[in-house]
């Protein structure tokens, strides 16, 4: 399942890699993309959507509804 997040607080390579870890964290096979300017996380994973937010918002950013 297709899902998109709006991820604030990106801002650098570091920030993509910690965004990426964190969802592969809760789904180790998840595709990531992240797309650093317009702060847009397209993730391709079967897990909850909660869950994966979660995830990223525990690496200190902030998931948008």
């Amino acid at each position: 399942m297709n899902q998109t997040f709006q991820v604030q607080g990106m801002s650098c390579g570091h920030c993509v890699n910690a965004v990426t870890q964190a969802v592969r964290s809760v789904d180790p096979q998840a595709e990531v993309k992240v797309d650093l300017p317009t702060g847009k996380v397209d993730v391709q994973s079967a897990q909850d959507r909660a869950a994966i937010a979660r995830a990223i918002e525990e690496e200190g950013y902030r998931v948008s509804a």
